[in-house]
């Protein structure tokens, strides 16, 4: 195995910062904290949490500033994390039929996090 570049274990560093903050975030406002970076075979969820009956599935997106962490999100993302989460309602028994919302957690440089609810909505 190769070992790990300084610059990669910078990156993965701070994308568990910034997951860490918006879990916080969530957290202060109420929400109970389910998963962290829950996996399937559809692809990987970074955050999940409740609000009351509804489960929030949450993307958190790191860059210098909140337009270009917008930016870092494509369809194909976007789907795959859509596919997880009906795995993860899945493998708790909740079901497709359960009220959920997708939601993009935007952190900036200075760790300030601007949510982005019902981000997969067209």
């Amino acid at each position: 195995m190769k070992p790990a570049s300084h610059k990669g274990l910078t990156a993965f560093h701070a994308g568990q910062a910034a997951e860490h903050c918006v879990a916080r975030h969530y957290e202060r406002r109420g929400y109970i904290a389910e998963a962290r970076r829950w996996r399937s075979q559809a692809g990987e969820v970074d955050l999940i949490a409740r609000d009351g009956t509804q489960t929030v599935f949450i993307e958190v997106k790191k860059a210098r500033d909140h337009a270009a962490a917008a930016a870092r999100i494509a369809p194909v993302q976007a789907r795959r994390i859509m596919a997880a989460a009906l795995d993860y309602l899945d493998a708790t028994g909740r079901g497709a039929d359960s009220e959920m919302r997708f939601d993009v957690a935007l952190v900036d440089g200075t760790g300030r996090v601007e949510v982005v609810e019902n981000a997969f909505m067209t």
